[in-house]
């Protein structure tokens, strides 16, 4: 039986979105050459695979003009809550305190970050009274 496509985005497909968040709409030439200094593929299987992002949804064409101009269909916020989503599901039991512990634990944090963290969670503390 064939194995259930994935609705998360494999590197591949990550290392394409990220290019388009950073530079917005781009041509296949642009991406690909923004991919080249970390990936040996060719031009070729790059438009196949956004041709294949296409398909899933991932990407749209964004104008009906020559050479074809694509971007993310979906915003880089909630494609990030997607996959946080289905990290905290799959790999932390459900439980975000979990991920967070974890996170904060494995990394050296500068100390603009934790001051970040702490802001964030003084805010989130704040909304909730």
């Amino acid at each position: 039986m064939p194995r259930k496509p994935s609705t998360q985005p494999n590197d591949l497909e990550l290392a394409i979105l990220r290019v388009l968040w950073d530079r917005g709409p781009s041509t296949v030439r642009a991406i690909h050459e923004a991919l080249e200094h970390n990936r040996d593929a060719g031009y070729t299987s790059t438009a196949k695979m956004v041709a294949v992002m296409c398909d899933k949804g991932m990407l749209r064409r964004a104008a009906a003009q020559r050479p074809q101009l694509f971007e993310p269909a979906v915003p880089q916020e909630q494609t990030q809550r997607q996959i946080l989503r289905h990290v905290i599901h799959k790999v932390f039991g459900g439980s975000a305190r979990k991920l967070v512990m974890r996170a904060v634990q494995s990394e050296e944090l500068a100390a603009d970050e934790v001051a970040e963290i702490r802001r964030l969670l003084k805010q989130i503390e704040q909304q909730k009274r």
